[in-house]
């Protein structure tokens, strides 16, 4: 019986720029049994060690940037004038990440108590599964992989079929920096293959990214085996325009929130409540920012817009769009601007609209694309109302001189990350998590290294 191939077709110009046999049951098995093996050595190697050889492997990637950046822009389209970022990103989280081991993996140790020595000591938890999608490939991935490696796990890397070639990156780094065999590993599987990983029993942990869907087939794969299932979903992430916001300020970001990486982020901005008072200057200003991008091949370093990362993609956000506008939106971009937007392509012109409400799906449910919806509100309370109406709570942005009322507006907030005159963006010193559909779990800031670690108490007796 022949396996099933994973192809990855880039949206670029719809080439094949990878081709790999999906793993059978028992390539599979092999390569848990080959991690459950090496990680009984890695844990016990001190972490000094580990963190050395893990920089090594940072070092390795970094170096080849320029390489690995143009291959992410064939594998899902992002502008070669934007991935060099990544590469940037990976290497700082990493490194962040690498930075905090001693302190978050320190034993805890109570108050003395004559006679005894007591602590708390953090031990790894064994083989963790990452699950990456392919949007962010190693910016998703790294944030669950370095800190898993670094607490003496052993770590087996599934990436989306839209990436294979990063997965297979991030492995030659690490053997490049000179991780023992079999700690770092990588599965070219499909969907049925990465259930019956997740059920294995050599699986301890497993590190998802991806849609509320998927989400919901690992936690099914898992169910029955108590084992940590962390989950990074979706986002329908909300934007809030207070009075006193610094307009150009706060338009330069929320465009960029919104439209960076063609609108393809989780915890990308795709709705923005603008106070009254500012919002008749806050859309044309907006509008006349999105008309500055350059839509097209991602391959031309003059690209600042690239295609979605395949054409049913487009479609959905194209169909969502046309619904909007059906039940009274106003597009006030004009499609004309942008000539290499064309039906039947992944290539899709940006687009802001007005006069939305919350009974369109365009301001409810996750759209993914280069598109946003722009409501005006009266005061803090209504913004509020409407940020929190939604089933995610990933992030939301509020952006205003009041850093008080910031943060009063976001004790209320129903997310996992609250910014004031920011947004899409990840501090590796703070934890990444969300609420609601947004998933559950930590990753970043020493508080993700509890999720890839259990802790193990002694309680020793020493006068006797």
């Amino acid at each position: 019986m022949t396996s099933r191939r994973l192809r990855t077709v880039s949206p670029v110009d719809g080439r094949v720029v990878a081709e790999r046999p999906a793993a059978s049951e028992a390539e599979a098995a092999r390569t848990l049994a080959t991690a459950r093996r090496a990680q009984a050595d890695w844990s016990r190697t001190p972490l000094d060690e580990r963190h050395t050889l893990l920089s090594r492997a940072v070092d390795a990637f970094e170096a080849r940037g320029p390489e690995i950046a143009e291959e992410i822009s064939w594998q899902m389209g992002r502008p070669v004038a934007h991935s060099p970022g990544e590469i940037r990103g990976f290497a700082d989280r990493a490194r962040t990440m690498l930075a905090l081991a001693e302190e978050a993996l320190a034993d805890v140790v109570p108050p003395p108590t004559p006679g005894f020595r007591r602590f708390v000591r953090r031990t790894p938890l064994g083989v963790v599964l990452v699950m990456a999608p392919w949007n962010y490939p190693y910016l998703t991935a790294v944030n669950a992989v370095v800190p898993a490696l670094a607490a003496g796990n052993a770590v087996v890397l599934r990436h989306a079929e839209q990436t294979l070639l990063c997965a297979e990156r991030m492995a030659r780094a690490f053997e490049e920096g000179g991780l023992p065999a079999g700690v770092f590993q990588v599965a070219h599987c499909d969907h049925d293959m990465a259930a019956r990983m997740i059920a294995s029993p050599e699986v301890d942990h497993v590190a998802f990214t991806g849609s509320v869907a998927g989400g919901r087939a690992v936690q099914r794969a898992a169910s029955g085996r108590f084992i940590g299932v962390g989950l990074e979903l979706g986002g329908k992430d909300p934007a809030f325009v207070r009075a006193d916001a610094p307009l150009d300020v706060a338009v330069a970001g929320v465009v960029e929130g919104a439209f960076f990486n063609a609108g393809q982020s989780c915890c990308g901005v795709e709705r923005v409540y603008v106070h009254r008072s500012l919002f008749d200057d806050f859309v044309e200003a907006c509008v006349a920012e999105v008309e500055h991008y350059r839509l097209g091949d991602p391959l031309d370093p003059a690209t600042t817009l690239g295609p979605l990362v395949r054409t049913a993609a487009a479609e959905a956000v194209r169909a969502q769009v046309a619904e909007a506008v059906a039940a009274g939106a106003r597009p006030r971009v004009d499609p004309a601007r942008f000539p290499a937007a064309r039906p039947g392509t992944p290539y899709l012109a940006p687009q802001v609209l007005v006069d939305v409400h919350h009974r369109m799906r365009l301001m409810r449910e996750e759209t993914f694309g280069p598109v946003v919806g722009i409501q005006a509100v009266a005061d803090d309370e209504e913004a509020l109302a409407l940020m929190n109406d939604s089933p995610y709570g990933l992030t939301a942005s509020i952006w205003t001189r009041d850093a008080e009322a910031a943060t009063a507006l976001g004790q209320r907030l129903e997310t996992g990350t609250v910014f004031m005159n920011r947004c899409d963006f990840l501090d590796p010193m703070l934890a990444w998590t969300g609420v609601k559909d947004s998933g559950r779990g930590c990753t970043l800031s020493r508080i993700g290294y509890e999720g890839l670690t259990r802790p193990k108490s002694y309680h020793l007796k020493t006068q006797v």
